[in-house]
């Protein structure tokens, strides 16, 4: 009997519709962590008073306080793109400057214009390939 573990979605997915997924690991500077506590704390708030299209947005830190990870959800392309306008690009690129490194991801379908955006930053693009579905 032959198992099954998923089905492919490859190729079936349409560009405007598709829930988007991003993981940002973050390794702290010395001394970064605090900094990075409050600006997290502002970007939360944008994310609660701003978005409208954020479905998750989740902030882990490792007990040592050397390294993050933060957890975003988004209901399309237009949902992140508006989040990124709501952070700007200053708060952004001052909770970059927390860490000696950053790398991430960004899970599923993106249109034109976010992955034109996305260029090439240090957010890798996975497309779907299996679903539990």
């Amino acid at each position: 009997m032959a198992h099954s573990y998923g089905r492919s979605v490859e190729g079936e997915h349409s560009e405007r519709g598709s829930e988007l997924l991003g993981i940002a690991r973050f390794t702290f500077r010395e001394g970064g962590v605090e900094d990075f506590k409050r600006l997290s704390a502002r970007c939360m708030e944008i994310v609660r008073t701003q978005d409208e299209g954020t479905l998750q947005y989740d902030i882990y830190l490792d007990e040592a306080g050397a390294g993050a990870v933060v957890i975003e959800r988004y209901r399309d392309s237009d949902a992140l793109i508006q989040h990124l306008a709501n952070i700007g690009d200053d708060l952004m690129q001052e909770i970059l400057a927390t860490a000696t490194s950053v790398e991430g991801e960004t899970l599923g379908v993106p249109s034109d214009e976010l992955r034109a955006r996305m260029g090439e930053g240090p957010v890798r693009l996975l497309l779907p390939y299996l679903s539990m579905d």
